[in-house]
């Protein structure tokens, strides 16, 4: 199974002449101010056989780069109660998802499971099998209490794809703030990792969007995770945009 990391926290995976996208975001939403970085359009990349999304907030759920770059009918599989929302994009090809369900693509086996969205919103995490291979996306979840049954149920897992810059938000339509973080922290992430026993963490989520008060990320990520990491002895596989993880 090959692994290429898309901008933010969208991930490629290939397998056998098959490939998925989970989370593919090109256009940078103007409530979050201007990119810290680069985003690359989504044909770089190649065009997949499906897309996958943990949740529809907008820097994850970008329909208009999935109309341009995918086309309006490429099979999209998205948590349950999102399926009209998403529909209503002009995407034509948008099926739903419980935890009971398993997505078959090709060479991959796909099965959504736990996951807590900062701000109550639907959200899943994505576990994805192919050539003896499993890998597991976690969206922007906060941290939970399930860790220790999907790796029960799904383990042992090869790498983990995890959020790690624990933003704290003051949105105008969740009043009063909580000035609690939405997404994990970097020492949340690790921890995860930790429970999951996963060969590698692979961290997502950090510094391309930074627009205080409205969306403040934690301080100093990448140094936390490096040293929680080495602390709890988990490693951690750090990937740029267009970088490769290949699990042989």
């Amino acid at each position: 199974m090959k692994i290429v990391k898309l901008p933010w926290a969208g991930i490629k995976l290939e397998h056998n002449h098959t490939s998925i996208v989970i989370d593919p975001f090109y256009n940078f939403p103007a409530d979050l101010g201007t990119p810290a970085g680069k985003l690359i359009p989504l044909d770089e990349f190649g065009k997949p056989d499906a897309v996958f999304l943990t949740h529809v907030h907008p820097d994850h759920f970008d329909p208009e780069a999935i109309k341009q770059f995918y086309g309006e009918s490429i099979p999209i599989y998205v948590p349950i109660e999102v399926v009209e929302y998403v529909a209503g994009y002009g995407l034509t090809s948008v099926v739903g998802v419980t935890l009971k369900d398993v997505v078959t693509v090709g060479a991959f086996s796909i099965v959504p499971t736990f996951s807590v969205d900062g701000l109550g919103d639907p959200q899943v995490a994505w576990i994805v099998k192919a050539g003896g291979k499993t890998v597991i996306h976690c969206g922007d979840t906060l941290w939970h209490g399930y860790w220790w049954k999907m790796k029960q149920d799904h383990g042992p897992f090869d790498a983990a794809f995890l959020p790690v810059n624990g933003p704290v938000v003051q949105l105008p339509f969740i009043m009063p703030a909580s000035k609690q973080p939405i997404v994990m922290t970097p020492e949340q992430s690790v921890s995860a990792a930790m429970a999951l026993e996963v060969n590698y963490l692979v961290p997502i989520h950090y510094e391309l969007v930074n627009n205080p008060p409205y969306y403040t990320p934690t301080a100093d990520i990448i140094s936390r995770v490096n040293q929680s990491a080495e602390e709890n002895q988990v490693k951690v596989k750090w990937l740029e945009a267009k970088e490769t993880l290949t699990l042989t």
